[in-house]
């Protein structure tokens, strides 16, 4: 498999967690999101995906793109350890939490919006971020164990750490989300999710290395 991943992108992270969590190895290939006025919009990127937007995996002969949709795939065809709990109504919330997170946070604090929101951008994800974790903060109360949906690392999970680690970079007062930060804090001790880290990665600048 090749994945095609920044070191910064939340959704890039989310699938090499999910790589980690299932023991794929993979070759990676940096696409800069800031040199170059952007690689993706280089040409040679696009004929990877159209969308010009990172994650993207070559993996069994296909070419994915979209971090649920890789994720899923990943699922479905390399089961274990699994992702999605057997149990239909605790499936049902991790589907709920990971569409609450890649759908109703992720998308609106992205680097492309950031952009056009030029001087107020710092305002503008903190206010994104805040909205969409006081709703998450209450659905957590109801759902989670050791992690976002009982025991067991799910899909959540990997939607949840990358999207904290963006809510600390745009400086969120995380006071308010007491079981965000807890969960946070316990995933970021397993190993897949070390590994993974921004910090971590073959792209990563040396200044923000850990």
């Amino acid at each position: 498999p090749i994945l095609y991943s920044y070191f910064r992108s939340s959704c890039s992270w989310r699938v090499r967690i999910a790589l980690a969590l299932k023991g794929i190895a993979y070759d990676l290939v940096p696409v800069n999101l800031l040199k170059d006025g952007g690689q993706q919009f280089s040409a040679e990127f696009k004929a990877v995906n159209p969308m010009q937007q990172v994650p993207a995996l070559k993996i069994d002969g296909i070419t994915l793109s979209q971090s649920l949709a890789i994720i899923h795939y990943l699922e479905d065809t390399r089961p274990n350890p699994r992702l999605l709990p057997q149990d239909l109504k605790k499936r049902a919330q991790v589907r709920m939490i990971t569409d609450h997170i890649a759908s109703g946070i992720q998308p609106l604090q992205n680097l492309s919006i950031l952009k056009q929101m030029g001087e107020k951008k710092m305002e503008w994800a903190q206010n994104c971020i805040a909205s969409g974790f006081q709703a998450l903060e209450q659905i957590l109360q109801h759902t989670a164990g050791h992690y976002c949906v009982g025991d067991e690392v799910s899909m959540a999970d990997l939607c949840l750490v990358p999207q904290v680690s963006n809510a600390e970079r745009f400086k969120v007062d995380m006071g308010p989300y007491p079981t965000i930060t807890r969960i946070n804090k316990a995933l970021l001790e397993l190993e897949a999710f070390k590994v993974s880290h921004p910090s971590r990665q073959p792209d990563t600048p040396a200044e923000l290395r850990a």
